[in-house]
């Protein structure tokens, strides 16, 4: 059946998406009978143009990081359109991507997008602002937004690993409450994170096993600041092996959790600048848009 395609293009995502293969993406899509319109991100941001044309289309596919992504879904809650979205990753982590097992060569990502099923995903709401995967303070995440495009273009996902080592080291710990579905924890953390993932930032790593990304659940994890290198090692071999249950890294699970500082505290939101906060209220949206798969 013919649909009515919005197709968003970030050139500034990531690895970008050349000419060639932007082209690739439009004739498949309209060799499959379907009507295309292209907007590229420049004078208005992702969220802007989904938001102003998301009534008109039966589709949204972006093309971008994961960050382009949480805006353009965004833009579609805003607008109230119940339309399924397509994913075509170019960015540098490409968390979202990772956790749904989607290609990252855009060829093969548009067949999913033609082909596949649409499947639902719940969404965070941070205050006001939607994100797909990730809202998170400290250490590992916020070098996602940090980190330079020439960096991250030379470097690629080392440049994420690098930065986020560095972090745990030299990013002070904030003494934090968590309040979390009725329950309540509190210690001096230098990370903290709500995921509906099993990848932030190319570093942290979670069993797939332990998310189920329509449950209404978000997992939470929190990591204390390493007292010493031994301990520094500790904390990389539990993320590494996907393991948080130690005293210095846990994860909890919530439908809606509460952070309390002592201060204003820098937040990253699907790898973008979040702002600073002390106080955040973040809340599971459950299957609020569904993701072609």
């Amino acid at each position: 059946m013919a649909q009515s395609i919005m197709l968003i293009v970030n050139p500034f995502s990531g690895r970008g998406l050349s000419n060639a293969a932007l082209g690739d993406i439009v004739v498949q899509l309209c060799c499959a009978g379907h009507c295309v319109t292209t907007y590229y991100v420049g004078e208005h941001d992702p969220e802007t143009l989904a938001f102003e044309n998301a009534k008109n289309h039966d589709l949204a596919v972006c093309s971008g990081g994961d960050g382009t992504l949480g805006s353009v879904v965004s833009g579609l809650l805003r607008s109230g359109a119940s339309i399924p979205v397509g994913y075509i990753p170019t960015g540098t982590a490409n968390d979202v991507a990772t956790t749904l097992a989607l290609s990252k060569k855009p060829s093969i990502a548009v067949q999913t997008i033609l082909g596949g099923t649409s499947r639902p995903l719940d969404i965070g709401l941070f205050g006001d602002r939607y994100f797909t995967y990730v809202a998170a303070f400290g250490a590992f995440v916020s070098v996602a937004y940090k980190t330079k495009t020439k960096a991250k273009r030379t470097l690629g996902h080392l440049a994420y690993i690098l930065g986020g080592i560095a972090d745990v080291f030299s990013i002070k710990a904030r003494h934090t409450l968590v309040e979390y579905d009725g329950k309540i924890v509190e210690g001096d953390y230098v990370f903290g994170g709500v995921l509906n993932s099993t990848s932030v930032a190319g570093l942290l790593k979670i069993d797939p096993k332990q998310v189920d990304l329509a449950d209404g659940l978000f997992e939470v994890i929190l990591v204390k600041r390493p007292m010493n290198p031994a301990k520094l090692v500790g904390i990389l071999r539990r993320i590494l092996t996907k393991k948080y249950d130690g005293d210095n890294v846990v994860m909890l699970h919530a439908s809606k959790v509460k952070f309390t500082f002592d201060e204003h505290v820098a937040w990253t939101v699907d790898g973008e600048d979040g702002g600073q906060h002390k106080e955040a209220t973040i809340k599971n949206c459950r299957e609020a848009v569904k993701i072609m798969v």
